[in-house]
């Protein structure tokens, strides 16, 4: 058996592969499932969900539209609680949300009549920082996703791809343990997703903290993660997680890389 086609025998809960990192989770998901209430009656979304993900790790979840991705995620934020089952964050129980976990949508949710600092600056409401602080780490946030010369633009006045940096920057000055992305990048051009998926792939290494991602793109999730996770569909079960040992940066034209990709899009031809 090659090392691609040994992939597909890998359980769920095959152990964790990604080289140097804690062993303990900081998200734990354990037996979840959740439904939704209809008028027909109950819809199965997510069955028995199990995943274990360790501090400094890059997940990426895949799988068809429909298959419960973007519930997961929302059960994880804290934005749901209405499941059976147990997530833990850090050892303790998801309830409510929490600035220890940020979170990015696909729309990046600008207010248009702020300006870039000043949505950055949102996330502090409800905190105790100190505004001297606040300011220090929006200017932070600001230059490492290269937004310099932009920060008293308005939302109109700057791409797709710069307000949804503004978004990451936004969830990213609260400085949380994790970092929890809706296909963030799903409503981008081509060109720009190219370079946002680069960008992310650096943040997480210079920030050093757990990101958990959903997206439909399989070539980004073997670009981006440590692992892929495989979800099928009605109801969303995990079909398999997938290590991707390969080195940052990573070569979309190497054979290594595309054995990956090629084997994750066999799950769903």
């Amino acid at each position: 058996m090659n090392a691609v086609s040994s992939l597909r025998h890998l359980p769920a809960a095959a152990p964790l592969a990604a080289p140097g990192l804690k062993a303990w989770p900081v998200l734990d998901i354990r037996g979840v499932s959740k439904q939704f209430s209809l008028a027909r009656g109950p819809l199965a979304v997510l069955e028995n969900i199990d995943l274990a993900v360790r501090p400094g790790e890059f997940i990426c979840i895949v799988g068809a539209s429909g298959c419960g991705k973007s519930t997961l995620l929302r059960l994880a934020a804290g934005l749901d609680a209405d499941y059976s089952g147990s997530i833990v964050h850090n050892g303790k129980p998801v309830n409510g949300t929490d600035l220890s976990r940020g979170l990015i949508f696909q729309e990046h949710r600008l207010f248009p009549w702020l300006t870039v600092e000043q949505n950055i600056a949102l996330a502090f409401g409800g905190t105790r920082v100190p505004k001297r602080e606040q300011n220090a780490r929006v200017q932070e946030q600001i230059r490492r996703v290269g937004l310099e010369g932009f920060e008293q633009a308005w939302p109109h006045q700057i791409s797709g791809g710069m307000a949804q940096r503004a978004a990451i920057a936004r969830a990213l000055v609260n400085q949380p343990e994790l970092l929890l992305l809706d296909e963030p990048l799903g409503a981008l051009d081509a060109l720009t997703r190219l370079k946002l998926q680069q960008e992310l792939q650096r943040l997480w290494q210079q920030a050093g903290i757990t990101m958990v991602m959903v997206t439909h793109d399989i070539e980004e999730a073997v670009f981006l993660a440590d692992r892929v996770v495989v979800l099928d569909s009605r109801p969303g079960r995990i079909r398999r997680i997938v290590p991707v040992p390969l080195a940052h940066p990573r070569d979309r034209t190497a054979a290594d890389f595309n054995a990956i990709k090629h084997d994750v899009l066999e799950d769903f031809s």
